[in-house]
C-alpha cells in the first residue's frame, strides 16, 4: 500500500524545534539551552506562536523538559569529547540517527553554526 503522507518533517519535531525556540524567545533568562537553527529549518509561518501547542503557559513544562534533556545531551557530548571519544553514536530504540565527529572541547567552532567543529555549539561554550 504507497504511502500518501506529503513528505515534510515529522510534526513532533517541528513541535519541539518551534518549543526550542520559543524557550529563547518567552522565558526569563538565564536560557538552559540556546538553539534557533530549529526554527530556521522548520520555517514556520509569522503566526505559529499563536498555535494552539505553542500556548506559553500550558506548555512551560513541556519546553521545560525539552530544553533540559537537550542541555544533558550537549553535556555529555562535550564531557565525550574531552574524554577522547571520536564518534558519539545517537541510537534511539536501536536506530541509528546520527553519527557526530566528537568535538574538541578547548576550540571553538569556525562559525556560529558550529561548522567545521563539531556539533552545533558544542565547542567553545566556556
Amino acid at each position: 500500500m504507497p504511502d500518501d503522507r506529503a513528505a515534510g518533517p515529522d510534526s513532533t519535531a517541528v513541535r519541539v524545534a518551534l518549543w526550542r525556540a520559543l524557550h529563547l524567545q518567552i522565558d526569563p533568562p538565564p536560557h538552559v539551552f540556546e538553539d534557533e537553527i530549529g526554527l530556521r529549518l522548520a520555517a514556520p509561518d509569522d503566526d505559529w506562536r499563536g498555535r494552539p501547542d505553542m500556548d506559553p503557559r500550558f506548555t512551560s513544562r513541556f519546553r521545560a523538559s525539552i530544553v533540559a534533556r537537550a542541555r544533558f545531551v550537549e553535556d555529555l557530548l562535550v564531557e565525550q569529547a574531552g574524554r577522547g571519544v571520536g564518534v558519539i553514536e545517537l541510537r534511539i530504540s536501536n536506530r541509528i540517527y546520527a553519527m557526530l565527529p566528537a568535538c574538541d572541547p578547548t576550540e571553538a567552532p569556525s562559525n556560529s553554526s558550529g561548522a567545521g567543529g563539531g556539533p552545533s555549539r558544542c565547542c567553545g561554550r566556556g
